[in-house]
């Protein structure tokens, strides 16, 4: 299994899932289809589907134009979602297999989107498994509450997300992560690990380098949000509970200004 970023609009993430035995190919969220396909020729791949995580325009906008242009394209999408241009509507626990030796299993992550859907993906044996979490759970961030509560938040990010392996690649939506890092100090000034990953965010980012993947082990040790199962977080922000927590420090970072 191999995994390609292609940047898309202002600061989006597209992505090609590859398994390499067979050049099949999944998209995720192709909101630009040409660049998607322009980067499937160059790897001689063939396109078999698009992963949608949500219903938002910056990440299913490109459905109907790659339908178009691939004639046969599946198109998964969240049941609860509506989804443009979907043509497989997917549930918790459903599983799509790519090629050879990918395989895909649908989570039900809700709360930016009441049918947003990560995607967790494995491969061969010894390959990281990954997960597409699109505007769910973000490196060090996580979506805003637009369509969803903060328990349905913390049950998709520390639970459903939260007991993925550890090693599990983490492949999001967008290119927040230095903003993110930045707010993350504001909760946790002393976390080494949150100052470590700053700066070398920052050192990525004037390289015109992305900063995908995470890991979820990553994001237990930097992400405020996974993190506000902890005590400490949780007395940082004044709360006594991660719910109670996660929703503080949501409130906190829409009224932030860095």
């Amino acid at each position: 299994m191999k995994i390609l970023h292609v940047p898309c609009l202002e600061d989006n993430y597209s992505y090609l899932i590859i398994d390499e035995s067979t050049k099949e190919a999944a998209v995720v969220d192709p909101v630009e289809p040409e660049k998607l396909i322009n980067a499937a020729n160059e790897h001689g791949l063939n396109l078999k589907l698009v992963l949608t995580t949500h219903h938002h325009w910056d990440h299913a906008g490109g459905n109907e134009k790659i339908k178009e242009m691939v004639p046969g394209i599946k198109v998964y999408g969240g049941s609860l979602d509506n989804v443009k241009g979907c043509t497989n509507k997917v549930e918790n626990g459903d599983k799509v297999s790519l090629g050879a030796d990918v395989s895909i299993l649908a989570l039900h992550t809700p709360c930016h989107t009441k049918g947003h859907i990560s995607y967790y993906v494995t491969g061969k044996e010894g390959e990281d498994p990954a997960v597409f979490t699109g505007d769910t759970l973000f490196i060090a961030g996580c979506g805003k509450f637009f369509e969803g509560t903060a328990e349905q938040m913390y049950q998709s990010l520390c639970v459903t997300l939260g007991s993925l392996p550890k090693p599990a690649q983490v492949y999001c939506g967008h290119e927040y992560t230095v903003k993110n890092l930045q707010f993350a100090l504001t909760v946790e000034p002393d976390n080494v690990r949150v100052q470590e990953k700053l700066s070398w965010a920052q050192k990525q980012r004037k390289a015109g380098l992305p900063t995908i993947p995470s890991t979820i082990d990553e994001e237990m040790e930097t992400n405020p949000f996974m993190r506000a199962e902890l005590p400490d977080v949780q007395a940082k922000v004044g709360c006594h509970s991660p719910v109670e927590a996660l929703r503080k420090i949501r409130l906190m970072k829409d009224n932030w200004r860095g």
